[in-house]
Formats: C-alpha cells, structure tokens, sequence
C-alpha cells in the first residue's frame, strides 16, 4: 500500500492555484491538506497543517516564495519543497536551494510530472528540469574547488550512521533506497537526516551534499 503524500500549495494566481487543488484531489495518493494564496498566509498557515510536500510559487507578492522556504524550513525541517516558476532562472535557483528547496520546477511541467515530482520528493529525490539539473551540477562542481572553511570539524561530529546516510545522500539514492541499504526503517533514514541538516548548520539535501563533498 502506498503512502498518502499530506501537500499544501502556494500560489496567487487563482486559477493555477485551482488547478493545482484539483490535481491533488484527483490523486490516490496525494492529500491536500491547504492552500495559500500568498506568503504571509503560507507562513502563518502550513505549520497548523502540516504538510509533507509544499507546492510553492517562487514569484509571489510581498513575501516571496524563497523567503517563505527559508522561513517555514527554519520551523519544519522535516518538510519538502517544491519550486514553481515561469522562467529558468539560475540565481532564483540557488537561492531556492539555499533556502531549503528540495525541487524546482516550471509551471508549464505536465500534471503527471508534477506528481511524480512530489512522490520523488518525498522519497528523497531532488526533481528538477534537465537544464536546471545542469546548472546544479555545475554549482556544487564550483563549489567543490573552494577551500572548504570550517566545514571538517562540522563532518568529525556525525555518528558513522549519520555518515554513511550523507555518503548514500551524496550519490543521489532515495531514502527508500538508503533505508535498504543501511538495513533500518525509512523514518530512521529522515531522524538521520534532520541531525545532519543540524550539525553541519544547512536546510537540504542539495547544501549538505555540497558540504560534504569539499
């Protein structure tokens, strides 16, 4: 039996934010658990629903999306974020990365991508467009070439179990995937995971990878 995937959705544009709801109800596996038209209501809302994915619009009024990620990762790092955009905008993606988001997509991806992309969130994976995906590997290859400044001391305090569950991470394996492989349950994988997110100070998958591989 598959898991019920609990999502919430930001978005100010009401008919895409229509759809989305639709999308979601018309899912098995997807529960809608609230939608926002802003980021004021976003932040204030989706701690009292508790979502497992955040669908969210990157161009909102006021409280943009980005900061609304840094905001409520801050609060809830156990949550996934999903990125909607209408352009393939390299900054907006590495400060949604540093933000917390776990996936950026472009509004104009098909309903069934956009479902597979939050299944594939949620088990771990980092959905994006092939053109993004790109210019992420070419960031975390930049990155790796810069000294890295403080960041082993931060890597000496994780147990070898918290090691071995960002050496899998690194290699791009779902948390199903990793929970395999380390013989332990999927939410042993996710309680590895929030201590490493705390001890090397980050907020994704994407931040802590990039660390580690310095």
């Amino acid at each position: 039996m598959s898991t019920t995937i609990k999502v919430a959705i930001v978005e100010d544009n009401t008919d895409i934010r229509n759809n989305l709801v639709e999308l979601i109800k018309l899912t098995n596996n997807l529960e809608l658990v609230g939608a926002f038209e802003d980021g004021v209501a976003a932040v204030n809302g989706i701690p009292k629903v508790k979502p497992d994915v955040v669908v969210m619009d990157i161009q909102l009024p006021g409280l943009d999306g980005v900061e609304c990620v840094r905001r409520l990762k801050a609060q809830m790092p156990e949550v996934n974020f999903l990125m909607l955009t209408v352009y393939e905008d390299s900054e907006r993606l590495f400060e949604s990365i540093k933000a917390g988001a776990g996936g950026y997509l472009l509004k104009r991806t098909s309903s069934n991508r956009l479902k597979q992309a939050i299944e594939e969130l949620h088990e771990g994976g980092s959905p994006m467009t092939p053109q993004l995906a790109r210019q992420v590997v070419e960031f975390i290859s930049g990155q790796t070439k810069k000294p890295a400044a403080g960041s082993g001391s931060e890597l000496d305090t994780l147990s070898n179990a918290q090691r071995r569950t960002l050496d899998e991470l690194a290699q791009g394996y779902a948390y199903k995937e990793i929970a395999d492989h380390l013989g332990i349950s999927v939410d042993g994988v996710r309680n590895h995971i929030r201590k490493i997110y705390e001890k090397l100070q980050v907020h994704s998958r994407t931040e802590a990878v990039v660390k580690y591989l310095k």
